[in-house]
């Protein structure tokens, strides 16, 4: 099972679409909203290197296979389908 955690801000409109197109699939995913929590805001650079959201990760047996900054549809699709 892949395990799908989103970092994003309060007023992100990608991060909305990114959300919002997440479940309209019906994938499950962890959000975590870096603007309000410093702890993930760090998780979230220590993870990609930057600041910029929406940052997702996916990960399979607890481990990362994918890291996918912005909202890359083709990305996505390709990686949870």
């Amino acid at each position: 099972m892949k395990k799908v955690t989103v970092y994003s801000t309060t007023t992100c409109p990608y991060c909305k679409m990114l959300t919002s197109w997440l479940k309209d699939n019906k994938i499950e995913y962890t959000e975590y909203k870096v603007d309000q929590n410093p702890f993930a805001a760090q998780a979230m650079i220590n993870l990609s290197g930057q600041r910029s959201v929406p940052f997702t990760t996916v990960e399979v047996d607890n481990k990362i296979t994918d890291r996918i900054l912005g909202f890359d549809l083709n990305q996505l699709r390709g990686v949870l389908s």
